[in-house]
């Protein structure tokens, strides 16, 4: 009998336990994306070799603008902004999924989560790429960075395709 009686009171422990974990509201609200992406006449892993080295960013992304240099911490890398501003960015490490998820911090306080992926189709490749809104973003600032992005992707490919 009193086996039982631990067996009723964990089980009402965790019915409560769930019900409030599932009650929390979150803090911060989902932020609108879209995946843009590009079609890159290059083998997936030749694309991923190229992208998962952060150096090669400054040769393709406008958006990393210029003086991009690695710093003491492994991953990370500071550089000037296109606009003039400083910014560091720290990339994810090279992994057998093809992921070059990387973060940018433009010096504001702000921390932008940049996914991009690298997909196998046929003996091409897509380029993920997934555009965040920020919430201080308005229509013309978000149609501006998505048509920055389009272009990086551009660059991309031609500088993928004629290697």
């Amino acid at each position: 009998m009193k086996k039982r009686w631990h067996m009723g009171f964990g089980l009402l422990l965790l019915l409560f336990f769930q019900t409030k974990a599932q009650t929390v509201k979150p803090t911060t609200m989902a932020l609108p994306a879209q995946t843009l992406s590009i079609t890159v006449l290059r083998p997936a892993d030749d694309v991923y070799a190229y992208l998962s080295a952060p150096a090669n960013f400054a040769i393709w992304a406008e958006g990393f603008g210029s003086q991009l240099a690695p710093t003491d911490t492994p991953g990370t890398w500071h550089f000037k902004m296109a606009n003039g501003n400083n910014a560091t960015a720290k990339f994810t490490p090279p992994n057998p999924f093809r992921i070059v998820d990387h973060y940018v911090y433009p010096g504001n306080g702000q921390e932008v989560f940049v996914p991009m992926r690298v997909v196998a189709n046929g003996a091409g490749s897509e380029v993920l790429f997934t555009l965040f809104r920020q919430p201080d973003m308005t229509n013309e600032m978000l149609a501006k960075d998505k048509a920055a992005v389009l272009k990086d992707l551009g660059n991309l490919k031609k500088v993928l395709e004629q290697r």
